[in-house]
């Protein structure tokens, strides 16, 4: 039994994205033709893939391992692409970046100028996502180049060091402790923060220097990014941490004042995610080389 493909890639993509209406937007196609693409797989496998008891799309165990290896044969199929892509040289083609939204947000668009001053010919594609996805879209091969802000532990994945970031503890600028000029650890505990989601490198790297410190935080508002979070403190929702990067030209208007605590340094290394044993095709390499200028 030759198993049809193209189901087969949109019936992966309903796993991956958690839905058919979400896989129907990945795949430009209308949700009617997902959910058919899957029936046919299903009749042409003679076994159910997904639990349609509930809301959310999610695989049986059949169907858990026929993802599985869905995404191993278009992984595989992205690779020969590259492969070609590098045999063309870098005249002409695409350039897929994911990057951690502090690092896509401020310290992306002069590398890509860079780049793009140097090999005009290639198309630059970018996505900002936190660690947890750069690195699953990095092992999915829908990607090229992978930078984050957090830590990764995949046996598939090398963590290269490219810079160094401080994150610094913010607050409205009206707020009793931005006038002081530092304050104990323990004055945190009074104070509420407001936080990146769960999987978020800003997040871990936040919430491991402040229990160091012995510092249990409140957390009393969750945003999906930085600036949302900027804007939180502004508004007076809370403290947050955030990396000095990404606040420059707020502290300089005054909107937001850095909190000083005594003692306490936060500081992480922005990272590139390399698959283990992939050669990076020319066009990865030649923007490895503007990265290393940077560091």
């Amino acid at each position: 039994m030759a198993i049809n493909l193209n189901a087969l890639r949109v019936f992966t993509t309903v796993v991956e994205r958690g839905g058919f209406s979400r896989a129907a937007e990945a795949l430009r196609i209308s949700q009617p033709a997902v959910s058919k693409a899957v029936r046919e797989l299903e009749r042409q496998v003679g076994i159910e893939l997904l639990d349609r008891r509930q809301r959310i799309a999610r695989p049986t165990d059949a169907g858990a391992m026929l993802a599985e290896r869905g995404r191993e044969l278009f992984a595989t199929e992205r690779l020969a692409e590259e492969e070609l892509r590098a045999a063309r040289g870098l005249s002409r083609g695409t350039l897929r970046i994911a990057a951690s939204t502090t690092i896509a947000t401020y310290l992306l668009p002069p590398l890509l100028a860079a780049y793009h001053r140097r090999w005009p010919g290639i198309s630059l594609v970018v996505a900002s996502a936190n660690t947890r996805r750069v690195a699953r879209l990095l092992t999915y091969r829908r990607v090229d180049v992978a930078l984050v802000e957090g830590p990764i532990a995949d046996p598939r994945i090398d963590v290269v060091a490219w810079r160094e970031d401080e994150l610094i503890i913010v607050a409205p600028a009206s707020h009793r402790l931005a006038r002081r000029r530092s304050v104990s650890p323990e004055a945190l505990a009074e104070e509420s923060f407001i936080v990146r989601e769960p999987g978020s490198g800003t997040r871990a790297v936040a919430h491991a220097a402040l229990r160091d410190a012995g510092v249990r935080a409140r957390t009393a508002l969750v945003l999906g990014s930085t600036e949302a979070i900027k804007q939180g403190v502004i508004a007076g929702l809370g403290l947050a941490i955030v990396s000095r990067e990404a606040c420059v030209d707020q502290l300089a208007a005054g909107r937001l004042a850095e909190v000083r605590v005594t003692g306490l340094k936060i500081r992480r290394p922005f990272t590139r995610l390399v698959l283990r044993g992939v050669r990076a095709p020319g066009a990865v390499a030649a923007f490895e080389e503007i990265l290393a200028n940077d560091s």
